[in-house]
């Protein structure tokens, strides 16, 4: 009897032991994943961090050069030219700007252009101080373009551009058209358009 019990009883210590020892494995194993966890966590949220001062950063630079760029910009660049006049002088492209402007586009060698002069010099006499209206020879030599302009285009401010430096500012690729532009520099009309259509919009940015 005493034999079953001692047999008994060291079977029961074992059993013992051997949960102990399994609770501790499992102990330390769950606890070595919860770290592995954390650390596998903290780069996460570093790069997470990261990411957002790259964004912000990039968001303020983005905003900064906006504004540097429209403090820069006082003018329309319509307005970002210069041409000879008739006597020589410089005319700069600014001095349109505040107010509508007609630009006329052509050459003296061409026939509808001779017949459009009579509606030029109208708009130009008609909305004189307030309207200009800009006549800009090309597609032939200056002395052609100036003996016509001033023998027989009068009233308009005539521009003598005879290495085509304006009609490709504007992007002018024949004669006898016209742009017109609001007094904010924006391009209201622009082609070869009748000269009705032209006196009507002429006459509604006059007011």
């Amino acid at each position: 009897m005493r034999t079953t019990r001692g047999a008994a009883t060291a079977a029961v210590t074992l059993t013992l032991l051997l949960a102990a020892g399994c609770a501790t494995e499992e102990d330390t194993s769950a606890g070595g994943a919860s770290t592995t966890t954390e650390m596998s966590e903290e780069p996460a949220d570093e790069e997470m961090s990261g990411a957002e001062d790259d964004a912000t950063a990039e968001e303020e630079m983005s905003e900064g050069e906006g504004a540097g760029d429209m403090a820069s910009g006082d003018a329309a660049p319509v307005y970002d030219f210069s041409a000879t006049t008739l006597d020589g002088g410089t005319f700069e492209g600014s001095e349109l700007a505040g107010s509508p402007a007609v630009l006329w586009f052509w050459a003296p060698w061409c026939p509808t252009c001779i017949g459009q002069i009579p509606t030029v010099t109208g708009l130009a006499e008609d909305y004189d101080g307030e309207v200009a209206v800009v006549g800009v020879g090309g597609l032939d030599d200056a002395e052609a373009i100036r003996e016509m302009a001033e023998n027989d285009i009068a009233g308009p401010t005539h521009l003598v551009d005879d290495a085509g430096e304006v009609w490709q500012h504007f992007g002018m690729t024949q004669q006898s058209t016209f742009v017109v532009l609001d007094a904010e520099g924006e391009v209201v009309l622009e082609g070869q358009v009748p000269g009705s259509e032209l006196e009507s919009v002429v006459a509604d940015l006059a007011g």
